[in-house]
């Protein structure tokens, strides 16, 4: 009865995270609890390229956690290391807890404690960022199950986008890397804005396909990146 459940459930269109209540992201067990967005595969580069850049006793920040995916595989690869995480969501914070993570409740960075001021070595986030006009365009059962926060981005998608680029400096050290998942061409569209909050050494991040999929960039001037 619990099998046929399980596959009724998912014939509709569930998640199948949501059914079975756990993903596989980077080779970690992640726990997924329904309504919370399910990591997808295509962020395993960006964790872990987090994962190289986050010394063995840093700091990091993980935005718009989600199930804390992200943010579990920075603790299991750099266990000595601090990873906290946000999320507006208060389902994503209390699945992000049952993960391990060290979780907060709010927008963006300002839940955060005060002594990460300046003292952080990696921001790295899957932030929302697909354009309004282009929601439509996504699968077709997706916000029968989700909810449009985890994916609008604003009018051209990079609305979060600037604002993490904007905010993330208060935090980072000089040095530290500020990882983003993008699509289309909005790497380009975000590296003046990257610039004029003083960050260099970009880096866009792409797919097998040539597709890009995130950005990297530095604060500052790089000192010992990974």
């Amino acid at each position: 009865m619990l099998l046929e459940s399980a596959v009724r459930c998912r014939l509709t269109g569930e998640p199948l995270a949501w059914i079975t209540g756990m993903v596989s992201f980077c080779g970690v067990n992640v726990r997924v609890d329904p309504c919370v967005y399910v990591p997808r595969w295509l962020s395993e580069p960006l964790a872990r390229r987090a994962v190289d850049r986050l010394p063995e006793q840093g700091t990091a920040i993980d935005v718009c956690t989600g199930s804390g995916a992200i943010a579990r595989v920075l603790r299991e690869h750099r266990p000595r290391a601090r990873v906290v995480a946000s999320d507006v969501d208060a389902r994503a914070v209390a699945c992000a807890a049952a993960n391990g993570v060290e979780v907060y409740g709010g927008d963006l960075f300002a839940p955060l404690p005060g002594e990460l001021a300046g003292a952080v070595d990696v921001v790295v986030g899957v932030v929302p960022y697909v354009p309004t006009p282009e929601l439509s365009l996504l699968q077709r059962d997706t916000f029968t199950f989700e909810t449009p926060l985890s994916y609008d981005g604003g009018p051209d998608g990079t609305g979060i986008l600037r604002r993490v680029i904007r905010d993330s400096p208060g935090y980072l050290r000089p040095g530290a890397a500020l990882l983003l998942e993008v699509g289309g061409d909005q790497a380009g569209l975000l590296t003046d804005e990257l610039v004029r909050h003083g960050f260099s050494d970009l880096i866009i991040l792409t797919d097998e396909d040539g597709d890009a999929r995130g950005l990297e960039a530095t604060f500052g001037h790089a000192t010992a990146a990974a």
